[in-house]
């Protein structure tokens, strides 16, 4: 059981920097911050949780019903993440690519503390074993400065140097071979991903955080902690969300930059917009979730709210659709996810086959990318979202990691294929090299 308590808070953006500093002294933390972007289906400003009661770090084998057995006898908020590895759970799929960054396929905890910003109220949920503190707590983030100091200067392992895991010729060599799957008919689409790493570096996750989200204000932005493993994240995409008996997907494919005169920008808006290749891309994808939807949806409940509607970010336009349905009050929330993993943006189609051949193409192992991170609640509601436009860091090896990727169809160019991974990349390149 949990103790609830309200609080008015006179200036919530500098509150989230002050939450966020106090976070830091604990082992567990997940923050998630919609950075008062207002689309459909919001939710909180923000959200924190910090320090665990319980948990569950696995792997991916048996991993859909661990959680399953976890959520429904925890019964509480539980927060975490899984990776895009529990495809092998759901299907007989493998991943045998290089895993550098060693975080668990699956992880989830039951936080004592729970902080919720909704605008300028505060609502703190903490367990009775904890509840004396809520004050005390508040209290002490009201203490804290209200920036975050980020520095130009080289950290105590110098300046970090991004490798490239393929080059852009290997690139461009494996999209014509994904070209091929696809000229044969082998599948229709497939997201092809690329990672960029580098080793014996160390970063200060907090302010590496703060600078990201300074640079993308995603409406689906996270910081997590476990113990020394940490995901950073600018995600602009919903992978899946449950308000009582409704199912919302937002898949996101079609990308295009953005350009600081209003008249040129407005005109790349346009021309995504109507751009023939995109437009297929994300229809494709649409009806991909319409699919993996029906498997638990009440018959005739799957609808397409929204169809390739741009949405502008700070660093890139998207193209979004929304896709929603109904389901039983019986249907377990963990068996919705299960029936729709991985997310069909993050696949291609047919999703199989496509994972097959995105596996013997990648060269890493994407893990947490490409996955999904987010909460439930103890009624049995979630939201998660989808881990792209995110750092890795793995402070024990001193490893760090991001990867980006793209739709590939039949009308890909492997050039611009290439150009799009590096518009993707640019804010954690820049974040990491100062440049």
């Amino acid at each position: 059981m949990r103790s609830t308590k309200k609080y008015k808070i006179d200036n919530p953006s500098d509150f989230k920097i002050k939450m966020l500093q106090w976070a830091q002294q604990f082992e567990e933390v997940t923050w998630l911050d919609s950075n008062e972007y207002t689309h459909a289906y919001s939710s909180y400003s923000a959200i924190l949780a910090v320090d665990a009661f319980t948990l569950i770090n696995t792997d991916y084998i048996n991993g859909f019903d661990k959680l399953k057995e976890y959520q429904e006898k925890t019964r509480d908020w539980i927060f975490g993440y899984i990776s895009y590895d529990l495809k092998n759970d759901v299907e007989d799929l493998v991943s045998n690519n290089v895993d550098t960054l060693d975080f668990p396929d699956l992880y989830f905890f039951q936080p004592k503390k729970i902080l919720l910003l909704s605008e300028d109220i505060l609502e703190v949920r903490y367990l009775r074993m904890v509840d004396d503190e809520m004050d005390e707590d508040v209290d002490l983030i009201h203490s804290f400065s209200s920036s975050i100091h980020i520095s130009n200067e080289e950290g105590p392992c110098g300046k970090t140097k991004i490798s490239l895991r393929i080059t852009k010729d290997v690139y461009k060599e494996k999209v014509e071979q994904m070209l091929a799957h696809i000229h044969r008919g082998d599948i229709y689409e497939a997201n092809f991903c690329q990672e960029f790493f580098a080793e014996n570096s160390c970063i200060a996750p907090l302010e590496t955080y703060v600078h990201l989200n300074q640079i993308s204000k995603p409406p689906f932005a996270t910081f997590l902690r476990m113990n020394q493993k940490y995901l950073l994240s600018a995600s602009p995409e919903r992978y899946l969300k449950k308000e009582g008996n409704k199912i919302i997907s937002q898949p996101i494919k079609g990308t295009a930059k953005r350009s600081f005169i209003e008249e040129e920008d407005n005109k790349l808006i346009s021309t995504l917009k109507n751009d023939p290749k995109e437009r297929s891309e994300n229809i494709m994808i649409v009806d991909l979730v319409r699919n993996d939807l029906s498997k638990t949806a009440i018959k005739g409940s799957v609808k397409v709210e929204e169809l390739c509607k741009v949405y502008s970010f700070r660093q890139v336009h998207q193209m979004i659709s929304t896709v929603v349905s109904e389901i039983d009050a019986e249907t377990s929330p963990v068996d919705v996810i299960k029936k729709s993993f991985p997310m069909g943006s993050m696949t291609g189609a047919p999703k199989i086959s496509a994972m097959r051949i995105i596996e013997n193409l990648e060269e890493s192992k994407r893990g947490l990318y490409s996955g999904a991170l987010g909460y439930f609640t103890p009624d049995g509601d979630f939201d998660f979202n989808v881990v792209i436009r995110s750092i890795l860091y793995n402070e024990e090896k001193q490893y760090i990691s991001y990867t980006v990727g793209g739709a590939i169809t039949a009308k890909s160019d492997p050039d611009k294929e290439y150009e799009e991974c590096l518009i993707k990349a640019k804010a954690m390149r820049e974040v990491l090299e100062g440049i």
